[in-house]
């Protein structure tokens, strides 16, 4: 039997590009990955907002609002302490780190909204933006780092354990958690997934400005 999960993955890999994913179906309106000339200020605005967002997702989960979500808690997906070294090690480097933008801000208060009236579709960004980032995010954080790091590997890309392991212990919780939902409910969930795609690349495009 197919598993919610799989179904959240084909409705993702639908939005994909082929240079997000080999399965991807969407035409990029974005330069491939290969070809940016990213800057550290502007990597660093993507760090700070994806920042908020994590700190956002981490706290709506372990305050745990609906029961649900707090299935969710310590999963080893976490990434808020992460990116908080990192933004330190820029700043002992001798960068100045900015304030949260207007994309970080905005994905923040909206998930939070959701978190409160609208469980399914919380739960369809929370898939969308941790397994985004074991996996394109991944690709994205080698490519800027070869052209502005020197190749260094933030926190941010580091797991402790198996990342597969940790990845396939959320699955299960997910399809636990939407096995509960009526189909309109999981239809509802899947339906917020394009929406998701839309918060996470306009932060990702701050790696550019």
């Amino acid at each position: 039997m197919k598993e919610f999960v799989d179904e959240m993955r084909a409705v993702a890999m639908k939005l994909h590009t082929k240079d997000q994913a080999r399965e991807g179906e969407k035409e990029s309106v974005d330069p491939p990955i290969a070809t940016w000339n990213p800057s550290v200020d502007g990597y660093l605005k993507f760090l700070v907002d994806s920042k908020i967002v994590f700190d956002t997702l981490e706290s709506i989960v372990t305050t745990a609002l609906h029961p649900s979500y707090g299935e969710f808690k310590n999963t080893g997906l976490e990434r808020s302490e992460q990116l908080s070294k990192d933004l330190e090690w820029f700043k002992e480097e001798g960068y100045s780190i900015p304030e949260p933008s207007k994309p970080g801000i905005v994905y923040s208060g909206y998930l939070q909204q959701l978190a409160e009236n609208d469980p399914p579709a919380f739960i369809c960004h929370f898939y969308n933006i941790y397994f985004a980032h074991s996996a394109g995010g991944r690709i994205i954080g080698r490519k800027v780092a070869e052209k502005i790091l020197n190749k260094k590997q933030l926190e941010f890309y580091k797991w402790e354990g198996s990342l597969s392991q940790l990845l396939q212990s959320v699955r299960i919780k997910l399809n636990h958690v939407s096995s509960g939902w009526s189909r309109e409910e999981k239809n509802h969930c899947l339906e917020e997934t394009e929406k998701s795609f839309v918060y996470s690349e306009d932060i990702i495009r701050l790696i550019l400005s």
